[in-house]
């Protein structure tokens, strides 16, 4: 078995200033986004996508991760917590940021860029599909570096079974690096495949959501389940699962839609 090497989440200090890796996570996952979204343009200069607008579509991506990741974990998994402890929401350096609150809130990023901007909700959903799950894969492992999410009890015979002693003494599964190779680097290879070629409106982004629903729904088996709002509803479901079935859903209609449309 494998031991949890306890990191340090600060990364560096600079006199009263202190870096903290998961903060890192979420520049890097920013810097991804705009070098795979500069080769996507070249590779693919039909969209009609320049180096300028990808910048500006960070700038409302950024604020839709934050603010929307932050009240989606307010809001599904801990409000009784946050309630209590209003000021601690801001407290974003410390973990808690929720997929499909950060989700939910690039979604009206985005919808408030092609209003500015003339674009097509789902020519921005498509574009930006490909770019998202290499941020994705970052902010796992910053989950893993701040000792949080942690896996559930895994069979001790396991080779990479670990021990979080800030937890417990029992091998768990490390599920954030779990997650961070499948809804991170295995979702990104599909996407980047797919989108390579010119496909029908909504299907890269119905790819994305039908992707991530999966993947999520199947990695949440191996991780320790937030309590969130949606557990009471039973089947043996965590909230982030009962969250990804609508995300499935959705996505398969809308690969159906898409598929219907391209042929007519």
């Amino acid at each position: 078995m494998l031991t949890y090497p306890q990191i340090d989440p600060v990364a560096f200090s600079v006199g009263p200033l202190s870096v903290h890796w998961y903060g890192l996570m979420y520049l890097i996952a920013f810097v991804l986004f705009i070098g795979l979204g500069r080769w996507h343009i070249k590779r693919r200069p039909e969209l009609g996508w320049t180096a300028q607008q990808l910048d500006d579509l960070l700038f409302y991506g950024v604020i839709g991760v934050v603010v929307g990741g932050r009240l989606g974990e307010v809001l599904f998994y801990q409000p009784g917590y946050y309630f209590d402890h209003p000021l601690e929401i801001l407290a974003t350096w410390k973990g808690g940021m929720s997929f499909h609150g950060g989700f939910l809130g690039v979604l009206v990023a985005m919808w408030l860029y092609g209003r500015k901007h003339n674009k097509g909700f789902w020519q921005i959903t498509d574009f930006i599909a490909p770019l998202v799950p290499t941020g994705l894969a970052a902010g796992r492992v910053g989950n893993f570096i701040n000792g949080e999410l942690w896996g559930r009890a895994a069979d001790p015979s396991l080779p990479w079974a670990m021990v979080f002693p800030h937890v417990d003494t029992l091998p768990r599964h490390p599920s954030q690096l779990y997650q961070a190779a499948g809804e991170g680097l295995l979702l990104f290879a599909l996407l980047w495949w797919y989108a390579r070629a010119p496909r029908p409106l909504r299907a890269t982004s119905a790819v994305f959501l039908m992707g991530y629903g999966v993947l999520r729904f199947i990695m949440e088996f191996f991780r320790t389940p937030d309590p969130g709002i949606f557990s009471a509803l039973g089947g043996g479901l965590s909230t982030a699962q009962w969250l990804c079935v609508p995300m499935i859903l959705i996505g398969i209609a809308m690969m159906i839609h898409a598929r219907r449309q391209a042929a007519h």
